[in-house]
């Protein structure tokens, strides 16, 4: 159960009068754990994108959740670590109570572009379709360490092999979704294992997608909270569990 912090209404962008906001309705949502560094930043930027940004403070030990409700954000906090993907479902949930029309997973460490929110949700609209999906490869990676690249490509053919997606990039969490295709979403797992089960769930319930090319920096930042060589081990530890269930 998450606890609310901020009931900040939602920012609106501004636009030209008269003239709709292509972006109306929209949410980023951000889990967050220990980001009081970043947070503030990836907010601001986001908000200058959408109607709303929600950071789910996943019990954060420092005051990333203050941070983040100073930069604009409705704060919602786990009192015990439950990990990304219960994260990402209380962000979810309290968007589409709030009447999102579309949702967008987002990370708190700064290596995604705020600016390529606007691309995500125009190719949802424009393709029609019920989920965006960032792609570094065929995007732009700056940073990347070499085992994490190796083991990406190692996720990507297992997802194609166990969900029959063919996609570029399967661990981006970058995503977009219309508030229809994020109703169906029954996020349970954690660690990085969510990553599968956001797409298991896309190919069972036959929603359409398309891949947007984005681009993911790996900073000194990011890789110590976990874009390095030790996260590049636990999606190879997810995987094999995933085998072994299967």
């Amino acid at each position: 159960m998450a606890m609310k912090e901020n009931s900040m209404s939602m920012q609106l962008a501004e636009g030209v009068p008269g003239t709709a906001r292509p972006n109306a309705g929209a949410w980023v949502v951000v889990p967050a754990y220990n980001e009081s560094t970043s947070i503030g930043p990836v907010v601001r930027g986001a908000l200058a994108h959408v109607d709303g940004v929600v950071v789910v403070d996943d019990a954060s030990a420092d005051d990333t959740g203050e941070q983040a409700r100073l930069a604009g954000a409705v704060v919602l906090r786990h009192p015990v670590n439950l990990g990304q993907g219960a994260a990402l479902q209380t962000g979810i949930s309290h968007a589409l109570a709030e009447g999102a029309r579309y949702i967008v997973m987002f990370d708190a460490d700064g290596q995604h572009e705020a600016a390529e929110i606007d691309r995500m949700l125009a190719a949802l609209r424009d393709s029609k379709v019920d989920v965006a999906l960032g792609s570094r490869f065929k995007g732009t990676t700056v940073g990347m360490p070499r085992l994490r690249r190796v083991v990406l490509k190692l996720a990507i053919a297992f997802t194609r092999l166990t969900t029959g997606l063919k996609l570029s990039d399967s661990h981006n969490g970058f995503r977009a979704f219309t508030a229809d295709a994020a109703r169906q979403l029954r996020i349970r797992q954690n660690r990085m294992a969510h990553a599968s089960e956001i797409l298991e769930q896309i190919g069972q319930r036959r929603l359409t997608f398309v891949e947007v090319p984005v681009t993911i920096r790996y900073t000194d930042y990011s890789k110590r909270k976990g874009q390095g060589n030790s996260e590049s081990l636990n999606i190879l530890l997810d995987l094999m569990t995933q085998w072994i269930r299967k």
